[in-house]
């Protein structure tokens, strides 16, 4: 298993419910309810930037198509660089899903 800071009963409780979703519907309200629009925005654009960079885009090219600032995309390029895998494990998975 994972070793991780986020580690606690509450993150698993909330994990757990991410992991009942069936639906993108079901995702949409729950996660409308759980964030504000904003909140919502930046983890969408954070996936968005983190497919951009696995691609090959610039940084600008990034900032451009998605409105993202240098400094979220260089904290995403780290996270796929040296996290924990898990921008690799969802977007590998996204691009079986595609393909």
């Amino acid at each position: 298993m994972y070793k991780t800071k986020l580690k606690n009963d509450e993150a698993d409780r909330l994990f757990d419910a991410i992991l009942a979703l069936e639906s993108k519907d079901e995702c949409y309200c729950f996660f409308e309810d759980l964030c504000t629009v904003t909140e919502l925005r930046a983890l969408s654009q954070r996936l968005e930037v983190a497919k951009l960079l696995r691609s090959g885009e610039t940084y600008t090219a990034i900032a451009e198509k998605t409105g993202a600032s240098t400094a979220t995309i260089s904290r995403v390029n780290r996270s796929l660089s040296y996290g924990a895998d898990g921008y690799k494990t969802v977007l590998d998975k996204m691009a079986k899903q595609e393909g």
